[in-house]
Protein backbone atom coordinates (compact mmCIF):
# COMPACT_ATOMS: atom_id res chain seq x y z
CA UNK A 1 0.00 0.00 0.00
CA UNK A 2 1.75 2.84 1.43
CA UNK A 3 5.07 2.38 -0.42
CA UNK A 4 7.93 4.16 1.95
CA UNK A 5 7.04 5.34 5.37
CA UNK A 6 8.36 8.67 6.92
CA UNK A 7 10.65 6.52 8.72
CA UNK A 8 12.43 5.89 5.38
CA UNK A 9 13.00 9.18 4.45
CA UNK A 10 16.72 9.33 5.56
CA UNK A 11 17.29 6.28 3.04
CA UNK A 12 15.70 7.57 -0.19
CA UNK A 13 18.43 10.28 -0.54
CA UNK A 14 21.23 7.31 1.14
CA UNK A 15 19.85 5.53 -1.68
CA UNK A 16 20.67 7.46 -4.38
CA UNK A 17 23.80 8.72 -2.75
CA UNK A 18 25.16 5.80 -2.42
CA UNK A 19 28.36 4.47 -3.52
CA UNK A 20 28.17 0.85 -5.52
CA UNK A 21 28.47 -2.04 -2.44
CA UNK A 22 25.99 -4.51 -2.67
CA UNK A 23 24.49 -7.17 -0.50
CA UNK A 24 25.01 -10.59 -2.49
CA UNK A 25 25.85 -11.43 -6.07
CA UNK A 26 24.77 -8.93 -8.70
CA UNK A 27 24.67 -11.32 -11.38
CA UNK A 28 22.12 -14.09 -9.13
CA UNK A 29 19.78 -11.08 -8.63
CA UNK A 30 19.45 -9.52 -11.80
CA UNK A 31 18.97 -13.20 -13.59
CA UNK A 32 16.39 -14.42 -11.23
CA UNK A 33 14.66 -11.30 -12.02
CA UNK A 34 14.84 -11.47 -15.63
CA UNK A 35 13.61 -14.80 -15.44
CA UNK A 36 10.60 -13.52 -13.46
CA UNK A 37 9.77 -11.22 -16.35
CA UNK A 38 10.00 -13.92 -18.85
CA UNK A 39 7.94 -16.76 -17.19
CA UNK A 40 5.44 -13.37 -16.86
CA UNK A 41 5.81 -11.91 -20.38
CA UNK A 42 4.64 -15.35 -21.69
CA UNK A 43 1.59 -15.41 -19.16
CA UNK A 44 0.66 -12.10 -20.35
CA UNK A 45 1.01 -13.13 -24.15
CA UNK A 46 -1.60 -16.24 -23.62
CA UNK A 47 -3.72 -13.93 -21.46
CA UNK A 48 -3.90 -11.50 -24.56
CA UNK A 49 -5.37 -13.62 -27.00
CA UNK A 50 -8.62 -13.45 -25.19
CA UNK A 51 -8.67 -9.87 -24.81
CA UNK A 52 -10.25 -8.36 -27.58
CA UNK A 53 -13.36 -6.11 -25.68
CA UNK A 54 -13.93 -3.30 -23.54
CA UNK A 55 -14.99 -5.36 -20.89
CA UNK A 56 -11.62 -7.32 -21.49
CA UNK A 57 -9.15 -4.84 -21.04
CA UNK A 58 -10.70 -3.22 -18.13
CA UNK A 59 -12.52 -6.19 -16.17
CA UNK A 60 -10.79 -8.97 -17.26
CA UNK A 61 -13.97 -10.05 -19.02
CA UNK A 62 -15.35 -10.49 -15.22
CA UNK A 63 -13.85 -13.81 -15.81
CA UNK A 64 -11.60 -14.34 -12.40
CA UNK A 65 -13.05 -16.12 -9.31
CA UNK A 66 -12.84 -14.58 -5.19
CA UNK A 67 -9.81 -16.47 -4.62
CA UNK A 68 -7.98 -15.24 -7.66
CA UNK A 69 -9.43 -11.52 -7.12
CA UNK A 70 -8.02 -11.67 -3.45
CA UNK A 71 -4.79 -12.87 -4.56
CA UNK A 72 -4.28 -9.95 -7.18
CA UNK A 73 -5.81 -7.49 -4.85
CA UNK A 74 -3.37 -8.45 -2.35
CA UNK A 75 -0.53 -8.49 -4.75
CA UNK A 76 -1.95 -4.92 -5.65
CA UNK A 77 -1.72 -3.90 -2.45
CA UNK A 78 1.58 -4.72 -0.99
CA UNK A 79 4.12 -3.09 -2.59
CA UNK A 80 7.91 -3.61 -2.98
CA UNK A 81 8.32 -0.32 -1.39
CA UNK A 82 5.64 -1.20 1.47
CA UNK A 83 7.41 -5.04 2.43
CA UNK A 84 10.75 -2.86 2.36
CA UNK A 85 9.72 0.28 4.16
CA UNK A 86 7.59 -1.54 7.07
CA UNK A 87 10.51 -4.18 7.89
CA UNK A 88 12.93 -0.94 8.65
CA UNK A 89 10.43 0.74 10.00
CA UNK A 90 10.00 -1.82 12.50
CA UNK A 91 13.33 -2.74 12.80
CA UNK A 92 14.26 0.60 13.58
CA UNK A 93 11.29 1.86 15.57
CA UNK A 94 9.93 -1.06 17.01
CA UNK A 95 6.33 -1.15 18.76
CA UNK A 96 5.22 2.60 16.27
CA UNK A 97 6.63 0.84 13.04
CA UNK A 98 4.60 -2.01 13.49
CA UNK A 99 1.65 0.58 14.00
CA UNK A 100 1.85 1.25 9.74
CA UNK A 101 1.15 -2.75 9.58
CA UNK A 102 -1.77 -2.31 11.82
CA UNK A 103 -3.12 0.69 9.93
CA UNK A 104 -2.71 -0.82 6.34
CA UNK A 105 -4.79 -4.29 7.93
CA UNK A 106 -7.48 -2.38 9.31
CA UNK A 107 -7.91 -0.27 6.40
CA UNK A 108 -9.34 -3.66 4.70
CA UNK A 109 -12.46 -3.80 6.92
CA UNK A 110 -13.87 -0.39 5.55
CA UNK A 111 -13.31 -2.00 2.15
CA UNK A 112 -14.97 -5.51 2.99
CA UNK A 113 -17.99 -4.15 4.92
CA UNK A 114 -18.81 -0.90 3.63
CA UNK A 115 -17.64 -0.93 -0.43
CA UNK A 116 -16.55 -4.00 -2.13
CA UNK A 117 -20.11 -5.28 -2.65
CA UNK A 118 -22.37 -2.33 -3.50
CA UNK A 119 -19.27 -1.39 -5.71
CA UNK A 120 -19.26 -4.47 -7.83
CA UNK A 121 -23.40 -3.99 -8.11
CA UNK A 122 -23.40 -0.50 -8.97
CA UNK A 123 -20.63 0.16 -11.22
CA UNK A 124 -19.54 -0.65 -14.71
CA UNK A 125 -15.58 -0.47 -14.97
CA UNK A 126 -14.59 2.52 -12.54
CA UNK A 127 -14.75 4.66 -9.43
CA UNK A 128 -16.72 7.58 -11.40
CA UNK A 129 -19.31 4.75 -12.78
CA UNK A 130 -21.07 4.46 -9.26
CA UNK A 131 -20.60 8.47 -8.08
CA UNK A 132 -22.55 9.42 -11.50
CA UNK A 133 -24.75 6.87 -11.50
CA UNK A 134 -27.57 9.01 -10.20
CA UNK A 135 -25.86 12.82 -10.43
CA UNK A 136 -25.26 14.58 -13.21
CA UNK A 137 -22.57 12.63 -15.45
CA UNK A 138 -20.18 15.25 -17.16
CA UNK A 139 -19.41 17.14 -14.34
CA UNK A 140 -19.07 13.98 -11.70
CA UNK A 141 -17.08 12.13 -14.21
CA UNK A 142 -14.67 14.93 -14.96
CA UNK A 143 -13.86 15.32 -10.95
CA UNK A 144 -13.19 11.78 -10.20
CA UNK A 145 -10.97 11.19 -13.31
CA UNK A 146 -8.69 13.89 -12.26
CA UNK A 147 -8.57 12.70 -8.94
CA UNK A 148 -7.68 9.26 -9.89
CA UNK A 149 -5.63 10.04 -12.35
CA UNK A 150 -3.78 12.53 -9.50
CA UNK A 151 -3.72 9.71 -7.14
CA UNK A 152 -2.65 7.28 -9.97
CA UNK A 153 0.05 9.61 -11.20
CA UNK A 154 1.74 10.10 -7.62
CA UNK A 155 1.91 6.12 -6.95
CA UNK A 156 3.52 5.61 -10.04
CA UNK A 157 6.14 8.63 -9.62
CA UNK A 158 6.98 6.68 -6.29
CA UNK A 159 7.13 3.29 -7.50
CA UNK A 160 9.53 4.33 -10.60
CA UNK A 161 11.63 6.60 -7.78
CA UNK A 162 11.81 3.71 -5.82
CA UNK A 163 12.49 1.18 -8.71
CA UNK A 164 16.02 3.29 -8.89
CA UNK A 165 16.48 3.69 -5.31
CA UNK A 166 16.26 -0.21 -4.66
CA UNK A 167 19.27 -0.29 -7.49
CA UNK A 168 22.38 0.52 -5.58
CA UNK A 169 21.49 -2.08 -2.93
CA UNK A 170 19.78 -5.10 -5.05
CA UNK A 171 22.11 -4.80 -8.05
CA UNK A 172 25.42 -2.75 -7.06
CA UNK A 173 24.45 0.54 -9.35
CA UNK A 174 25.36 3.24 -7.56
CA UNK A 175 25.42 6.18 -10.52
CA UNK A 176 22.24 8.04 -11.49
CA UNK A 177 22.61 7.33 -14.95
CA UNK A 178 22.50 3.58 -13.83
CA UNK A 179 19.42 4.42 -11.92
CA UNK A 180 17.66 5.91 -14.32
CA UNK A 181 18.14 3.35 -17.03
CA UNK A 182 16.73 1.06 -14.45
CA UNK A 183 13.17 2.75 -14.25
CA UNK A 184 13.24 3.13 -18.36
CA UNK A 185 13.57 -0.71 -18.45
CA UNK A 186 10.97 -0.87 -15.82
CA UNK A 187 8.42 1.45 -17.44
CA UNK A 188 8.70 -0.06 -20.81
CA UNK A 189 7.87 -3.41 -19.00
CA UNK A 190 4.98 -1.94 -17.70
CA UNK A 191 3.68 -0.37 -21.20
CA UNK A 192 3.98 -3.64 -22.26
CA UNK A 193 2.34 -5.96 -20.25
CA UNK A 194 -0.53 -3.37 -20.14
CA UNK A 195 -0.78 -3.06 -23.84
CA UNK A 196 -0.52 -6.85 -24.36
CA UNK A 197 -2.47 -8.37 -21.83
CA UNK A 198 -5.18 -5.76 -20.18
CA UNK A 199 -6.76 -6.36 -17.12
CA UNK A 200 -6.26 -10.51 -17.19
CA UNK A 201 -2.62 -9.64 -17.75
CA UNK A 202 -2.20 -7.82 -15.70
CA UNK A 203 -3.56 -9.72 -12.65
CA UNK A 204 -1.92 -12.65 -13.43
CA UNK A 205 1.40 -10.85 -13.24
CA UNK A 206 -0.18 -9.64 -9.70
CA UNK A 207 -1.27 -13.11 -8.61
CA UNK A 208 2.17 -14.63 -9.22
CA UNK A 209 4.00 -11.52 -7.70
CA UNK A 210 1.39 -11.60 -4.40
CA UNK A 211 1.89 -15.84 -4.37
CA UNK A 212 6.33 -15.20 -4.76
CA UNK A 213 5.91 -12.17 -1.78
CA UNK A 214 4.00 -14.14 0.42
CA UNK A 215 5.83 -17.55 0.38
CA UNK A 216 8.84 -15.82 -0.04
CA UNK A 217 8.64 -13.64 3.42
CA UNK A 218 7.00 -16.66 5.22
CA UNK A 219 10.11 -18.90 4.30
CA UNK A 220 12.00 -16.05 6.22
CA UNK A 221 9.93 -15.75 9.01
CA UNK A 222 10.10 -19.63 9.82
CA UNK A 223 13.62 -19.43 9.48
CA UNK A 224 14.01 -16.61 11.96
CA UNK A 225 11.76 -18.26 14.50
CA UNK A 226 13.91 -21.35 13.72
CA UNK A 227 17.10 -19.93 14.75
CA UNK A 228 15.46 -18.72 18.30
CA UNK A 229 13.49 -21.42 18.79
CA UNK A 230 10.29 -20.48 17.84
CA UNK A 231 10.31 -18.25 20.79
CA UNK A 232 9.00 -14.53 19.71
CA UNK A 233 10.39 -13.33 23.39
CA UNK A 234 13.77 -14.59 22.66
CA UNK A 235 13.49 -12.37 19.03
CA UNK A 236 12.31 -9.47 20.91
CA UNK A 237 15.12 -9.86 24.21
CA UNK A 238 17.35 -10.38 20.82
CA UNK A 239 16.40 -7.30 19.30
CA UNK A 240 16.69 -5.06 22.44
CA UNK A 241 20.25 -6.49 23.47
CA UNK A 242 21.83 -5.73 19.84
CA UNK A 243 20.54 -2.54 19.58
CA UNK A 244 21.02 -2.03 23.32
CA UNK A 245 17.29 0.00 23.10
CA UNK A 246 14.63 -1.23 25.48
CA UNK A 247 12.29 1.78 24.09
CA UNK A 248 11.59 -0.55 21.20
CA UNK A 249 9.37 -2.29 22.98
CA UNK A 250 7.45 0.40 24.09
CA UNK A 251 4.89 3.06 22.65
CA UNK A 252 5.94 6.64 21.54
CA UNK A 253 9.56 5.92 20.07
CA UNK A 254 8.77 7.57 16.99
CA UNK A 255 5.37 9.15 17.69
CA UNK A 256 5.26 10.08 21.45
CA UNK A 257 8.05 13.07 21.39
CA UNK A 258 5.62 15.45 21.47
CA UNK A 259 1.93 16.82 21.40
CA UNK A 260 2.30 16.92 17.21
CA UNK A 261 3.66 14.33 16.93
CA UNK A 262 1.00 12.12 18.14
CA UNK A 263 -1.35 14.22 16.40
CA UNK A 264 0.37 13.61 13.55
CA UNK A 265 -0.13 9.44 14.30
CA UNK A 266 -4.26 10.18 14.46
CA UNK A 267 -3.82 12.06 10.77
CA UNK A 268 -1.80 9.74 9.07
CA UNK A 269 -3.62 6.68 10.81
CA UNK A 270 -7.32 8.41 9.44
CA UNK A 271 -5.51 8.72 6.20
CA UNK A 272 -4.15 4.99 6.06
CA UNK A 273 -7.57 3.70 7.03
CA UNK A 274 -9.42 5.79 4.92
CA UNK A 275 -7.49 6.13 2.18
CA UNK A 276 -7.28 2.33 1.44
CA UNK A 277 -11.19 2.21 0.64
CA UNK A 278 -10.73 5.30 -1.86
CA UNK A 279 -7.80 3.84 -3.63
CA UNK A 280 -8.86 3.64 -7.62
CA UNK A 281 -6.35 0.70 -8.39
CA UNK A 282 -8.10 -1.32 -5.54
CA UNK A 283 -11.62 -0.81 -6.22
CA UNK A 284 -11.31 -1.38 -9.92
CA UNK A 285 -10.42 -4.64 -8.98
CA UNK A 286 -14.22 -5.17 -7.38
CA UNK A 287 -15.26 -5.26 -11.29
CA UNK A 288 -13.13 -8.20 -12.54
CA UNK A 289 -15.29 -10.92 -10.85
CA UNK A 290 -18.88 -12.14 -12.22
CA UNK A 291 -20.97 -11.58 -8.84
CA UNK A 292 -21.55 -9.54 -5.95
CA UNK A 293 -20.19 -12.25 -3.68
CA UNK A 294 -17.01 -13.45 -5.40
CA UNK A 295 -16.55 -9.50 -4.67
CA UNK A 296 -17.05 -10.18 -0.75
CA UNK A 297 -15.17 -13.43 -1.03
CA UNK A 298 -11.83 -11.45 -2.75
CA UNK A 299 -11.94 -9.33 -0.19
CA UNK A 300 -11.91 -11.93 2.60
CA UNK A 301 -8.81 -13.63 1.26
CA UNK A 302 -7.02 -10.56 0.37
CA UNK A 303 -7.30 -9.87 4.34
CA UNK A 304 -6.20 -13.05 5.11
CA UNK A 305 -2.94 -12.80 3.06
CA UNK A 306 -2.34 -9.25 3.54
CA UNK A 307 -3.28 -9.82 7.43
CA UNK A 308 -0.36 -12.94 7.43
CA UNK A 309 1.91 -10.51 5.54
CA UNK A 310 1.84 -8.03 8.12
CA UNK A 311 2.56 -10.79 10.94
CA UNK A 312 5.37 -11.72 9.19
CA UNK A 313 6.33 -8.12 8.84
CA UNK A 314 6.45 -8.18 12.60
CA UNK A 315 8.66 -10.62 13.12
CA UNK A 316 11.24 -9.61 10.08
CA UNK A 317 11.38 -6.41 11.61
CA UNK A 318 12.29 -7.44 14.87
CA UNK A 319 14.51 -10.47 13.57
CA UNK A 320 16.39 -7.46 11.17
CA UNK A 321 17.08 -5.41 14.75
CA UNK A 322 18.14 -8.51 16.35
CA UNK A 323 20.54 -10.32 13.51
CA UNK A 324 21.43 -6.72 11.92
CA UNK A 325 21.59 -3.99 14.07
CA UNK A 326 20.23 -0.39 13.92
CA UNK A 327 23.36 1.12 12.95
CA UNK A 328 24.02 -1.65 9.73
CA UNK A 329 20.88 -0.79 8.32
CA UNK A 330 21.08 2.87 8.69
CA UNK A 331 24.84 2.51 7.38
CA UNK A 332 23.76 0.20 4.05
CA UNK A 333 23.39 2.04 0.80
CA UNK A 334 19.33 1.29 0.85
CA UNK A 335 19.41 2.67 4.64
CA UNK A 336 16.21 1.72 6.40
CA UNK A 337 14.95 0.35 3.14
CA UNK A 338 17.84 -2.64 2.98
CA UNK A 339 16.62 -4.70 6.84
CA UNK A 340 14.66 -7.20 4.52
CA UNK A 341 17.86 -7.51 2.09
CA UNK A 342 20.17 -7.92 4.68
CA UNK A 343 18.31 -9.83 6.54
CA UNK A 344 17.98 -12.57 3.22
CA UNK A 345 21.75 -12.48 2.59
CA UNK A 346 22.11 -13.28 6.59
CA UNK A 347 19.91 -16.03 6.28
CA UNK A 348 20.09 -17.89 3.07
CA UNK A 349 23.31 -15.96 1.26
CA UNK A 350 23.11 -14.40 -2.34
CA UNK A 351 20.44 -17.43 -3.10
CA UNK A 352 17.80 -15.68 -1.09
CA UNK A 353 19.02 -12.35 -1.60
CA UNK A 354 18.64 -12.89 -5.11
CA UNK A 355 15.00 -14.17 -5.00
CA UNK A 356 14.18 -11.49 -2.60
CA UNK A 357 15.25 -8.97 -4.77
CA UNK A 358 13.33 -10.54 -7.30
CA UNK A 359 9.82 -10.11 -5.59
CA UNK A 360 11.06 -6.72 -5.16
CA UNK A 361 11.48 -6.04 -8.47
CA UNK A 362 8.39 -8.16 -9.59
CA UNK A 363 6.42 -5.99 -7.07
CA UNK A 364 6.96 -2.79 -8.47
CA UNK A 365 6.55 -4.32 -12.01
CA UNK A 366 3.20 -5.52 -10.60
CA UNK A 367 2.00 -2.47 -9.00
CA UNK A 368 2.83 0.23 -11.82
CA UNK A 369 0.98 -1.90 -14.21
CA UNK A 370 -2.27 -2.02 -12.13
CA UNK A 371 -1.91 1.53 -11.62
CA UNK A 372 -1.19 2.17 -15.47
CA UNK A 373 -4.69 0.26 -16.35
CA UNK A 374 -6.44 1.97 -13.61
CA UNK A 375 -5.49 5.12 -15.37
CA UNK A 376 -5.92 4.61 -18.74
CA UNK A 377 -9.66 3.24 -17.94
CA UNK A 378 -10.05 6.31 -16.05
CA UNK A 379 -9.20 8.72 -18.97
CA UNK A 380 -10.72 6.69 -22.32
CA UNK A 381 -13.99 5.32 -20.33
CA UNK A 382 -14.91 8.41 -18.28
CA UNK A 383 -13.51 11.42 -20.05
CA UNK A 384 -13.22 10.28 -24.10
CA UNK A 385 -16.45 7.97 -24.05
CA UNK A 386 -18.91 9.41 -20.94
CA UNK A 387 -17.95 13.49 -21.63
CA UNK A 388 -16.06 13.71 -24.96
CA UNK A 389 -18.45 11.31 -27.25
CA UNK A 390 -21.51 11.30 -24.87
CA UNK A 391 -21.35 7.73 -24.38
CA UNK A 392 -21.57 7.16 -28.01
CA UNK A 393 -17.96 6.36 -28.90
CA UNK A 394 -17.08 3.30 -30.67
CA UNK A 395 -15.83 0.25 -28.00
CA UNK A 396 -12.56 -0.64 -30.49
CA UNK A 397 -12.09 3.37 -30.81
CA UNK A 398 -12.41 3.57 -26.62
CA UNK A 399 -9.67 0.62 -26.55
CA UNK A 400 -7.15 2.02 -28.92
CA UNK A 401 -7.64 5.24 -26.50
CA UNK A 402 -6.83 3.25 -23.51
CA UNK A 403 -4.07 1.85 -24.95
CA UNK A 404 -2.66 4.92 -26.16
CA UNK A 405 -2.99 7.01 -22.37
CA UNK A 406 -1.34 3.93 -21.15
CA UNK A 407 1.63 4.78 -23.69
CA UNK A 408 1.67 8.38 -22.27
CA UNK A 409 1.28 8.00 -18.96
CA UNK A 410 3.97 5.32 -19.24
CA UNK A 411 6.19 7.45 -20.83
CA UNK A 412 5.60 10.56 -18.19
CA UNK A 413 5.72 8.32 -14.83
CA UNK A 414 9.47 7.38 -16.69
CA UNK A 415 10.57 11.06 -17.06
CA UNK A 416 8.91 11.74 -13.51
CA UNK A 417 10.72 8.68 -11.98
CA UNK A 418 13.93 9.97 -13.46
CA UNK A 419 13.23 13.25 -12.05
CA UNK A 420 12.42 12.20 -8.86
CA UNK A 421 15.13 10.77 -7.67
CA UNK A 422 17.00 11.66 -4.60
CA UNK A 423 13.71 13.34 -3.63
CA UNK A 424 10.84 12.57 -0.72
CA UNK A 425 9.67 9.89 -2.09
CA UNK A 426 7.14 9.40 0.86
CA UNK A 427 5.59 12.40 -0.41
CA UNK A 428 4.34 11.02 -3.57
CA UNK A 429 2.88 8.34 -1.59
CA UNK A 430 1.28 10.71 1.41
CA UNK A 431 -0.22 12.63 -1.72
CA UNK A 432 -1.70 9.39 -3.42
CA UNK A 433 -3.58 8.94 0.22
CA UNK A 434 -3.99 12.02 1.34
CA UNK A 435 -6.30 12.44 -2.46
CA UNK A 436 -8.16 9.03 -2.03
CA UNK A 437 -9.01 9.45 1.85
CA UNK A 438 -10.38 12.89 1.50
CA UNK A 439 -11.51 13.10 -2.32
CA UNK A 440 -12.83 9.71 -2.93
CA UNK A 441 -13.95 7.82 -0.04
CA UNK A 442 -16.65 10.70 1.34
CA UNK A 443 -18.33 10.99 -2.56
CA UNK A 444 -18.14 7.21 -2.96
CA UNK A 445 -20.08 6.69 0.67
CA UNK A 446 -22.39 9.48 0.07
CA UNK A 447 -23.37 8.31 -3.17
CA UNK A 448 -24.26 5.08 -1.82
CA UNK A 449 -25.74 5.81 1.33
CA UNK A 450 -27.27 8.81 1.58
CA UNK A 451 -29.99 9.71 -0.58
CA UNK A 452 -29.69 13.67 -0.44
CA UNK A 453 -26.17 13.88 -1.79
CA UNK A 454 -26.43 16.18 -4.89
CA UNK A 455 -23.64 16.58 -7.79
CA UNK A 456 -23.09 20.00 -6.26
CA UNK A 457 -21.82 18.08 -3.04
CA UNK A 458 -19.56 15.51 -5.39
CA UNK A 459 -18.14 18.06 -7.07
CA UNK A 460 -17.37 20.12 -4.09
CA UNK A 461 -16.19 16.84 -2.07
CA UNK A 462 -14.07 15.56 -4.70
CA UNK A 463 -12.36 19.26 -5.76
CA UNK A 464 -12.33 19.83 -2.03
CA UNK A 465 -10.38 16.78 -0.60
CA UNK A 466 -8.07 17.02 -3.32
CA UNK A 467 -7.24 20.98 -3.49
CA UNK A 468 -7.15 21.05 0.59
CA UNK A 469 -4.91 17.52 0.58
CA UNK A 470 -2.36 19.08 -1.72
CA UNK A 471 -2.25 22.34 -0.53
CA UNK A 472 -1.62 21.31 3.11
CA UNK A 473 1.24 18.75 2.37
CA UNK A 474 2.88 21.78 0.11
CA UNK A 475 2.83 23.47 3.11
CA UNK A 476 3.62 20.85 5.73
CA UNK A 477 7.33 19.68 6.62
CA UNK A 478 7.11 16.96 4.41
CA UNK A 479 7.60 19.91 1.77
CA UNK A 480 10.15 22.13 3.43
CA UNK A 481 11.50 23.28 7.01
CA UNK A 482 12.79 19.63 7.98
CA UNK A 483 16.31 18.00 7.52
CA UNK A 484 13.86 15.44 5.51
CA UNK A 485 11.75 17.76 3.63
CA UNK A 486 11.43 17.40 -0.35
CA UNK A 487 13.44 20.90 -0.80
CA UNK A 488 16.08 20.39 2.63
CA UNK A 489 17.07 23.92 2.09
CA UNK A 490 13.48 26.13 1.64
CA UNK A 491 11.44 27.15 5.07
CA UNK A 492 8.20 27.99 3.81
CA UNK A 493 6.04 25.19 6.16
CA UNK A 494 3.04 26.55 8.24
CA UNK A 495 1.28 23.36 8.72
CA UNK A 496 2.74 21.33 10.98
CA UNK A 497 1.75 17.77 10.65
CA UNK A 498 3.18 15.82 7.97
CA UNK A 499 -0.14 14.34 6.90
CA UNK A 500 -3.39 16.46 6.61
CA UNK A 501 -5.62 14.31 6.89
CA UNK A 502 -7.16 15.58 9.94
CA UNK A 503 -8.19 18.19 8.42
CA UNK A 504 -8.45 16.96 4.65
CA UNK A 505 -10.66 14.81 5.15
CA UNK A 506 -13.86 16.18 7.61
CA UNK A 507 -13.39 18.84 5.23
CA UNK A 508 -14.17 16.95 2.62
CA UNK A 509 -17.43 15.66 4.27
CA UNK A 510 -18.10 18.81 5.66
CA UNK A 511 -17.74 19.94 1.78
CA UNK A 512 -20.07 17.02 0.63
CA UNK A 513 -22.93 17.84 3.23
CA UNK A 514 -22.87 21.45 2.83
CA UNK A 515 -22.94 21.41 -1.04
CA UNK A 516 -25.70 19.00 -1.17
CA UNK A 517 -27.88 20.94 1.25
CA UNK A 518 -26.97 24.27 -0.23
CA UNK A 519 -28.63 22.73 -3.79
CA UNK A 520 -31.98 23.12 -4.31
CA UNK A 521 -31.91 21.44 -7.98
CA UNK A 522 -32.76 17.58 -6.68
CA UNK A 523 -31.64 14.72 -8.02
CA UNK A 524 -33.55 12.09 -10.04
CA UNK A 525 -35.45 9.87 -7.39
CA UNK A 526 -35.91 7.17 -9.60
CA UNK A 527 -31.86 7.03 -10.33
CA UNK A 528 -31.87 7.11 -6.63
CA UNK A 529 -34.34 4.12 -6.07
CA UNK A 530 -32.55 2.03 -8.71
CA UNK A 531 -29.13 2.71 -7.09
CA UNK A 532 -30.11 2.01 -4.14
CA UNK A 533 -31.57 -1.50 -4.86
CA UNK A 534 -28.77 -2.18 -7.38
CA UNK A 535 -26.54 -1.68 -4.53
CA UNK A 536 -27.60 -3.72 -1.57
CA UNK A 537 -29.18 -6.32 -3.97
CA UNK A 538 -27.12 -6.65 -7.15
CA UNK A 539 -31.13 -6.70 -9.17
CA UNK A 540 -30.09 -5.23 -12.36
CA UNK A 541 -26.08 -4.93 -11.94
CA UNK A 542 -25.78 -7.51 -14.64
CA UNK A 543 -27.49 -5.99 -17.43
CA UNK A 544 -25.18 -2.98 -16.49
CA UNK A 545 -22.08 -4.24 -16.68
CA UNK A 546 -22.91 -6.32 -20.13
CA UNK A 547 -24.31 -3.01 -21.34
Amino acid sequence: MINITSAALPAIHAATEADTETVGTPWINISVFLAFVVITLVVVIRASKSTSTAADYYAGGRSFSGTQNGLAIAGDYLSAASFLGIVGAIALQGYDGFLYSIGFFVAWLVALLLIAEPLRNTGKFTMADVLSFRLRQRPVRVAASISTLAVTFFYLLAQMAGAGALVSLLLGIGSKAGQSLVIVVVGIIMIVYVLVGGMKGTTWVQIIKACLLVTGVAVMTVWILAMFGFNFSAILGAAVETNNNPAMLDPGLKYGLSEITKIDFISLGLALVLGAAGLPHVLMRFYTVPTAKEARKSVVWAITLIGLFYLFTLVLGFGAAALIGSDRILNSPGGVNSAAPLLAYELGGSILMGLIAAVAFATILAVVAGLAITASASFAHDIYTSVIKNGNSDPKQELRVAKTTVVIIGLVSIAGGIGAQGQNIAFLVALAFAVAASANLPTILYSLYWKRFTTRGAVLSMYGGLISSVVLIIFSPVMSGAETSMIPGADFAIYPLSNPGIISIPLSFLLGFLGSMSERRPEDPKKQAEMEVRSLTGVGAEKAVDH
